[in-house]
């Protein structure tokens, strides 16, 4: 008999990221580069034979050097879409957002957001008692709910497991529901101008004591400014179109969504008290504003919350907006700060421990946001996926051995784990998946090169991979570092 003797907290192991395409490992663009190079091959034998094909060789290198090689995890055919789409941004002029100054009422409630997350609009239940954004394209409510909790790192090993188990279970709750279209946890750290502090201290302490009074007010005014508060949210996005019976059951409309909505809520609230959290209040509809404010204007956080007259920041959601957002390749500028996003394209490829994101959240004299999206998927569509990959990794061996060549172990691995994601189903897990984004924030240029070195740096001591969405900036920090379950 074995007796385990560790006293540390399980380790986890996440699955490995598929790298297959659509077929013979070519993602779409690749296959169409294939089929056009293919049907231009077939046009030239046929009108000057083979000669006229050696003549264009040049060409035939060209295709095979934009379908197989490789920069940053992409081939040049992968590049293609992504590239155009940026050239029509910045050929409309796009990638300069300018606030138009207030000329015809506004629709109340509207947030202003720039690109596709311009028809967002933050509404209140009618009990006055929940906020939510409405995305009229995607048909999604969307609550969010601040939540706290005890520094993980300072747990014994049985809490932590029970923390990250009650935590699984959270999760399983909200996706059986079938009504939930994603769920984002986001973590951040915000300039603090030392005014909560202030104000517990006009409150509660004692000015006026002989020698403990000015020390303390002196240790306030030094400590206040440099402080980095850390937040963290939940956002629960509502699916209408998945959750339409129970909201014609509940009256139909907005109305009937927002029941739906806030029994989805209450039961987050239950479950989320298991797995260590404390759920700290749902946000309001301009609370939800002073967020986002918040994340495109850093500098803002301290005058919302000396004005608001509950301590927490409020906006007004038509002023949630940037200003004026700059879009480059790698980084975009808004209102007072620089920001750059990253993917999280590869997690720990060998067991780790729940508490190994750490390095990264706590990496010091950085300002960086941590977003993490669970997508739910249906028992259906999952077995699906799961039985897809397994075909296509006995088709892939099949093929290798036909050929004579040797056995890949990366396809032994998936084969290995997509048999695991399987029992897992079939055993009543519920399938989500994982979106990974780091937006790392500064003042200045320079300032946020040293940042993103410093975040990078600390991922690699985390075992995760991050990878900067080169031309798609503008999206990603929408989806990085705002509370909206938007991916």
């Amino acid at each position: 008999m074995h007796t385990d003797t560790s006293t540390g907290p399980t380790p986890v192991k996440f699955p490995t990221r598929s790298r297959r395409g659509v077929l013979l490992g070519l993602s779409a663009p690749q296959l169409v580069v294939v089929a056009l190079t293919g049907l231009l091959l077939f046009m030239v034998l046929v009108g000057s034979g083979v000669p006229g094909a050696l003549a264009l060789l040049p060409l035939w290198a060209v295709a095979a050097a934009v379908t197989f090689l490789r920069y940053r995890g992409r081939s040049p055919a992968d590049w293609a879409p992504i590239t155009i789409r940026y050239a029509l941004r910045r050929l409309r002029g796009q990638l300069l957002w300018l606030t138009r100054p207030a000329t015809r009422p506004r629709r109340e409630g509207l947030l202003h957001l720039p690109g596709t997350a311009a028809s967002l609009r933050v509404v209140t239940s009618p009990d006055r008692q929940l906020g939510a954004v409405h995305d009229p394209h995607r048909d999604t409510l969307t609550a969010v709910v601040r939540i706290s909790s005890r520094a993980f790192a300072l747990l014994d090993a049985s809490t932590q497991d029970a923390n990250v188990a009650g935590w699984g279970r959270t999760l399983a709750a909200l996706a059986r529901t079938g009504h939930v279209a994603r769920v984002q946890v986001l973590e951040r750290t915000v300039p603090d101008s030392g005014d909560a502090l202030t104000r517990y201290w006009e409150e509660h302490g004692r000015p006026d004591a002989r020698l403990a009074g000015p020390v303390y007010a002196d240790l306030l005014r030094a400590a206040g400014p440099a402080a980095a508060p850390h937040e963290a949210y939940v956002a629960i996005a509502l699916d209408m179109k998945a959750a339409r019976r129970l909201i014609n059951q509940a009256g139909g409309g907005l109305a009937g969504a927002f029941t739906v909505l806030a029994q989805l809520v209450h039961t987050f609230d239950q479950s989320a008290r298991t797995s260590g959290l404390t759920p700290a209040g749902r946000l309001s509809a301009t609370e939800i504003a002073a967020v986002v404010r918040t994340a495109y204007d850093p500098a803002s956080s301290a005058a919302l919350e000396r004005w608001s007259p509950t301590g927490r920041p409020q906006a007004d959601p038509a002023a949630a907006g940037p200003v004026v957002l700059v879009e480059n390749a790698d980084r975009i500028r808004t209102d007072t700060a620089h920001h750059a996003t990253f993917w999280v394209e590869n997690w720990p490829r060998v067991e780790a421990g729940p508490g190994f994101l750490h390095q990264v959240l706590f990496t010091a004299g950085v300002r960086r946001t941590l977003s993490l999206t669970y997508g739910p998927k249906s028992l259906e569509a999952a077995l699906k996926d799961v039985r897809r990959r397994k075909a296509t990794v006995v088709a892939d061996a099949s093929e290798r051995q036909r050929k004579g060549q040797v056995d890949s172990e990366e396809d032994n691995v998936e084969y290995a784990d997509a048999r695991d994601r399987e029992r897992q189903l079939i055993a009543g897990h519920a399938d989500v998946g994982l979106l990974g984004l780091v937006t790392v924030s500064a003042d200045t240029e320079e300032e946020l090169r040293s940042a993103c070195a410093a975040v990078e740096t600390a991922a690699v001591g985390a075992l995760i991979d991050l990878r900067p969405l080169t031309w798609q900036q503008a999206e990603a920090f929408t989806a990085a570092a705002l509370p909206l379950a938007r991916t």
